[in-house]
């Protein structure tokens, strides 16, 4: 898609923003490195729509609203997904006696023509948006079970010799790793049973049965997961971790890999990471305008403590890492102990726990600062050791990032003082906490509006967080509250969810807040102060995107009631 001046060029001459909105956009590209459409919708200047329609008019042809289009599945087969996906092109629907054709680029001259090629009728070529048209392509996705049978079917073929069995196996590995990759998978599991295999993708959160397969293949494929993540092929009673880089649609992904016996074979579990982290933005997870400022304050300070609090998988590690592009820059040295090391940060000094060579966080932040660091992230406080010495190096001028497992930001205080931390020296740094959960967006494609369903509405009357913020939302009874949710369609695989989304608390430590923190205050003292001072919670921040639709209500009650 269009971007830079282009794009800025084209907005303005069509009088869809003027100078001052690009000029604040690009202030926000530049602060959250986001590109300047990403940024423009971010901020509320444009809509998906109007930005589709106003990229459309410049390319002279109209705009495809992903969400009033119906695809014909049959015209999908008649232009492969890899030419779909090399020419940025997707045939749609019939329009009267024309072929109504997706292009990223309308422009693209040969594309068009092989699109012709291939369809052998008239088409009408329609301007796409780049998220639109990744989205179209769970259309095509096949029935991994079917491409599954057809290369076991080839493998137990008895006329194929040894070396097509091997590349069968081979086969089997990639397409797994690339379906667990375009359904936004986290992770595989490759999980062993008396007569079978069962194969599971987490996707958003939730473990989904994709496939199931014959046991005499199971020596097969973990020999070979392990022979991709470099591991010992000939042991099998103890547990191995590794890591493959896989090659998938042009790109780079990491794969961590975690092989485990049990008493059905070997269980193991691939964690999919993108080598891309430079797109991790605090904007693109979710925090609103208010807490960004805070965190923005927080992170311009010289030293201090962030502390980032939640449980196992709610995506700590991830809101660092976004941090961290934030303050990546040439004039500072910025080093992280982590376990293990998720994402490459090009320009940072990572460090992964290793606890065969005694590399600890503790041992290993000892050595970071020996390094002459000016930024420090460790992975997690887990010991009174660690937290002493990093609040330490938040005294002596580092700014220091970490995480704790704490339900929410205020109690993460007391949870350091519980870690022996002297009170005075706890309110002398921490200068930020940040609470957060993940919750499941609605599919843009099939969200409806509803009534609220019986559980929903018995909580929002008892609850006293909620019911006082639908109050102050205008919400006087519950029969005006719309529920938003996804009713399931092929882009959502039929989930009625696309995507995950933070939310989020951000408490504020200020002047009042480290009194507390010296007298010892214990965390519901503290939260009530906070919230008297203008912070909003994590079930406040749930409904703010659940009453915008970005999510459901159903969602935000599974995450983050009390």
């Amino acid at each position: 898609m269009l971007e830079g001046d282009q794009l800025k060029q084209i907005l303005i001459s069509q009088s869809y923003l003027t100078e001052v909105d690009i000029a604040k956009a690009e202030k926000t590209a530049q602060t959250y490195a986001l590109s300047l459409s990403e940024a423009l919708l971010e901020d509320g200047l444009i809509t998906r729509e109007l930005l589709g329609q106003a990229l459309a008019e410049h390319y002279g042809v109209p705009w495809l609203d992903l969400k009033q289009a119906k695809i014909d599945k049959d015209l999908l087969k008649m232009i492969p997904e890899n030419s779909a996906r090399a020419y940025r092109i997707i045939p749609v629907d019939r329009k009267g006696k024309k072929i109504r054709l997706a292009m990223v680029d309308p422009s693209d001259l040969p594309a068009l023509h092989i699109a012709e090629k291939r369809l052998g009728e008239r088409l009408l070529p329609m301007f796409i948006g780049e998220q639109d048209f990744e989205e179209i392509f769970n259309y095509y996705a096949g029935s991994l079970s079917e491409e599954f049978a057809s290369l076991v079917a080839i493998g137990q073929d008895k006329q194929v010799n040894q070396d097509v069995r091997d590349e069968v196996i081979i086969k089997m590995v990639d397409l797994l790793l690339e379906k667990g990759y375009h359904a936004k998978a986290s992770d595989i599991h490759i999980e062993p049973y008396i007569k079978k295999i069962v194969v599971r993708f987490r996707i958003d959160g939730v473990m989904h049965r994709m496939l199931e397969i014959d046991k005499s293949l199971a020596d097969s494929l973990i020999s070979r997961i392990k022979i991709m993540a470099r591991l010992r092929t000939d042991e099998r009673r103890s547990a191995q971790d590794g890591k493959i880089r896989f090659e998938v649609d042009g790109g780079a992904l990491d794969v961590r890999v975690s092989i485990v016996p049990i008493s059905d074979g070997e269980n193991a579990v691939l964690r999919l990471l993108s080598a891309q982290s430079h797109s991790i933005t605090l904007v693109n997870l979710g925090f609103n305008e208010a807490d960004l400022k805070k965190v923005k304050k927080a992170i311009s300070r010289p030293h201090g403590m962030i502390l980032v609090t939640g449980p196992t998988g709610s995506g700590k590690t991830t809101t660092l890492y976004a941090v961290l592009n934030i303050l990546n820059r040439v004039e500072v040295h910025i080093a992280t102990i982590e376990d293990p090391v998720e994402y490459a940060i090009e320009g940072v000094s990572q460090i992964q726990v290793d606890s065969k060579s005694n590399l600890t966080f503790a041992s290993g932040l000892r050595s970071i600062l020996r390094q002459d660091p000016d930024i420090i992230m460790v992975g997690e406080i887990r010991d009174d050791e660690t937290a002493g010495i990093a609040v330490s190096s938040a005294l002596t001028g580092h700014l220091v990032l970490s995480t704790l497992h704490t339900n929410d930001a205020p109690s993460a205080l007391p949870r350091l003082l519980d870690m022996g931390i002297e009170p005075f020296l706890e309110a002398s740094t921490v200068n930020v906490v940040i609470a957060q959960r993940l919750v499941r967006k609605n599919c843009e494609k099939c969200r409806a509006s509803g009534s609220l369903s019986n559980e929903e509405a018995e909580f929002l009357s008892a609850d006293p967080v909620a019911k006082e913020y639908l109050n102050r939302r205008g919400y006087k009874t519950l029969s005006k509250l719309s529920s938003y949710k996804g009713v399931g369609c092929p882009v959502c695989d039929f989930t009625g969810y696309q995507g995950r989304i933070g939310i989020f608390e951000v408490l504020d430590v200020d002047s009042r807040i480290r009194q507390m923190i010296i007298n010892k205050d214990d965390s519901g003292k503290i939260m009530e102060e906070a919230i008297k001072r203008g912070m909003q919670t994590m079930l406040e921040d749930g409904l703010d995107k659940a009453l915008s639709g970005l999510t459901s209500i159903e969602e935000v009650l599974r995450v983050a009631r009390s």
